[in-house]
């Protein structure tokens, strides 16, 4: 550069020079410098393509201002069938109130910061998950294809299941009749319970391993696709159509949640499973166990990483307040799960009443007989006790007398203790939370049928709303970057899954889906979620991001999430991959298996080629994370890096820029230091430097010193 040039005078200049080329741009009238003289790409001017992308950028979809369907799209992609039965199964399994301490903080400092991150990203650039990582970090644009290929692992199990339940409920309470019944004796019913009997062998025909696949179930096959359909129908028109869905599919299962707790509460029994939610069992907060299964909970439950939560946000208005929306909708998530475990612990505390009577009143009858037979003395029992009207406080207090005086020969007796807190303490795992233990006590409500067709209509509806976020995570990104037509590729996608699906609805169906939803998604997921809290915070810069949302959001956010997007979020999912690998590498992957013959449950380790259709799960999610780097790291694909291609409207700068090399030129074309590239929403500030009165002023002198592909905007070293 010469040493005479106005720029060279103005870097060694005393003078106060804050303004970057960019920024007095920013003040000018509309300059076209593709049909100028300025264009040195060598790329002709396309009149009607420039027309086309200006156009596709207005006609974006958008929620406009009807934030209550974007508010409960959130909600119902957030909310789904892990709020009902996991985060329950984890609660009763991590000591109730000792659960909730843990989750409630780790989804403090993880969960709302991640999810914030996510939303702003997706509102501030506007694209799917693809175009937002590839804007961000070009080198990590992998993160948006690893989220598109992970999420239909899960999209395919979710709904697999669910969908066979209404139609099915109606045969329950007939079915348990039939199963009970003296005419009709079925030998895995009577050695197990009606309900398990009809979950496993009515509902699932399971197999009795993974290994036997027992062909298609063609109830599920068919219910299956009636899903997939009414997916495709609510994605077809894209946000128009889902919104107008999620109306009734995210509020839905509030009503059923609500008439379920006041139902359970007045069950008999409903206040002592309350109570044992709520009590705290202090040794179990210092489990660290507890707390990465916590951590992995608040993880899936608020969707991150899937691509839902950007593809959602991409539709908003700039200024929207979407730390408003990340506060609300994660909380909302939080009071769902408290909701649904309250429902579910007062129909446990029911159910298990009903359990420890039963124990009562079968070891009477021992008792009884024993009594009969003078093994026991009738002096041992009190006084007060009236068999035929036995408590079970006064069970127990019969029990430890014998306990007592027979401390010798106790164990000869077969007596069990029938404590109450036992009956709470068995948990029931997964899927058998929802469809065994709900079902098993709605036999016992007025109106069973109904109840139980309200119940899993609420799945249903649950499982519904996460599916079309899980597949808008799919759709988003791939439409936005690859400009397919929308319909079909909805509908392409949605008979994909449905294909990959019909793993799940084999008898060995089930055992699939416990292998992708523990394990095939788990680390990749992980794994982005962590590269994404990286490249915003440490690669494209939290001060300058933070800078930014204070632009959009009109205010600026708390340093609170400065410090948990720099250092305590990275921290957290570092620890909880590492912990997750370690539990691999200590507990070999397996499932529980049920078998036929034994009528129960038995833990069985996956066979070889299982284990490496889970190994290649994993690897095939993560693939694309190092091959986009590696190939744009050698620059074997393009990713932008040069070229810089900025769109002058309305006097507002839109700029699409991706990794600039750090080069001299670069800091006289963007800003006076290269790290401080302008905002892509840059404040208008007056310029402080020396100049003249028409900074925009041209020249044609400027060609390839600043290397092919750059669109060069008026420097001011056009002034000379």
């Amino acid at each position: 550069m010469p040493k005479n040039s106005k720029v060279t005078q103005r870097e060694h200049s005393s003078e106060h020079v804050t303004e970057s080329v960019a920024d007095l741009l920013a003040h000018q009238e509309p300059v076209d410098y593709k049909r100028s003289v300025l264009n040195v790409t060598g790329d002709t001017w396309d009149k009607q393509k420039e027309g086309d992308e200006e156009l596709e950028a207005e006609n974006r979809p958008a929620w406009n201002s009807n934030k209550l369907q974007y508010i409960l799209a959130q909600i119902g992609y957030s909310v789904g069938l892990g709020n009902v039965w996991r985060f329950p199964y984890l609660c009763q399994k991590n000591g109730g109130g000792a659960y909730l301490v843990p989750y409630l903080v780790l989804l403090v400092i993880i969960g709302l910061p991640l999810f914030f991150l996510e939303l702003a990203v997706g509102q501030r650039i506007r694209r799917g998950s693809i175009g937002v990582w590839n804007y961000i970090c070009p080198r990590l644009g992998g993160i948006g294809y690893a989220s598109c290929l992970v999420s239909p692992f899960l999209a395919g199990s979710s709904s697999s299941l669910t969908f066979d339940q209404p139609r099915r409920q109606w045969m329950t309470l007939p079915l348990m009749l039939s199963c009970l019944s003296p005419a009709v004796v079925e030998t895995e019913c009577e050695r197990s319970s009606a309900t398990t009997y009809f979950w496993y062998r009515e509902t699932l025909d399971i197999s009795n391993s993974i290994s036997e696949s027992g062909g298609l179930n063609w109830k599920m096959t068919l219910c299956l696709l009636v899903a997939w359909s009414l997916v495709g129908l609510a994605m077809i028109k894209g946000i128009q159509s889902s919104g107008k869905v999620m109306y009734f599919s995210s509020l839905f299962p509030y009503l059923v949640l609500v008439c379920f707790l006041v139902r359970g509460l007045l069950l008999r029994g409903a206040v002592d499973g309350i109570m044992h939610m709520f009590t705290p069992k202090l040794d179990k907060m210092l489990d660290p166990q507890v707390w990465r299964e916590a951590a992995t909970q608040v993880f899936f439950a608020l969707g991150l990483g899937f691509g839902g939560v950007i593809a959602f946000s991409s539709y908003n208005k700039q200024d929207n307040n979407c730390h408003f929306d990340a506060t609300l909708v994660s909380f909302i998530n939080f009071f769902t799960s408290v909701l649904a475990t309250l429902v579910v612990f007062a129909v446990l505390g029911f159910k298990a009443n009903i359990m420890n009577e039963k124990c009562v009143v079968e070891n009477a009858e021992k008792i009884l007989g024993y009594l009969n037979t003078n093994v026991l003395s009738h002096d041992l029992i009190p006084p007060h006790v009236n068999f035929s009207h036995l408590t079970a406080k006064d069970y127990n207090e019969m029990y430890r007398v014998i306990m007592t005086v027979k401390e010798g020969h106790f164990k000869e007796l077969g007596l069990d203790a029938c404590l109450l807190e036992d009956e709470l303490n068995k948990s029931v795992q997964g899927t058998g939370l929802a469809f065994i233990a709900f079902t098993e006590a709605m036999t016992h409500f007025p109106a069973s049928p109904f109840w139980s067709v309200m119940f899993f209509l609420m799945l249903i509806n649950l499982g519904l709303g996460s599916m079309i976020g899980t597949m808008s995570g799919i759709t988003t990104p791939i439409i936005d970057t690859f400009k397919v037509r929308k319909e079909v590729f909805t509908v392409g996608c949605c008979i994909f899954a449905f294909v990959v699906g019909l793993i799940f609805v084999q008898r060995s169906g089930n055992y699939f889906v416990t292998m992708f939803d523990d394990y095939s998604a788990t680390l990749p997921l992980t794994v982005v979620v962590i590269l994404e809290n990286i490249a915003v915070a440490w690669i494209y810069g939290t001060k300058k991001f933070m800078q930014e949302l204070t632009e959009m959001l009109g205010f600026r956010p708390y340093q609170f999430y400065y410090y948990t997007w720099k250092y305590v979020s990275p921290i957290c999912m570092a620890v909880l991959m590492t912990a997750s690998i370690i539990q691999l590498g200590v507990s070999p992957p397996g499932y529980s298996a049920w078998i036929r013959e034994e009528a129960a449950e038995k833990f069985l380790f996956y066979p070889t080629w299982a284990m490496a259709i889970l190994i290649s799960l994993i690897i095939l999610a993560s693939l694309p994370l190092p091959l986009v780097f590696i190939l744009r790291q050698f620059h074997l694909v393009s990713d932008g890096s040069n070229a810089l291609s900025v769109t002058y409207k309305k006097g507002r700068m839109m700029k699409d820029i991706s990794n600039l090399e750090d080069n001299d030129e670069t800091r006289f074309i963007l800003s006076k230091v290269p790290s401080e590239t302008p905002s892509p929403m840059p404040t208008h500030r007056s310029y402080l430097g020396p100049g003249s009165s028409s900074p925009m002023e041209m020249s044609s002198a400027p060609n390839g010193r600043y290397g092919s592909g750059y669109l060069l905007a008026s420097t001011p070293e056009s002034e000379l």
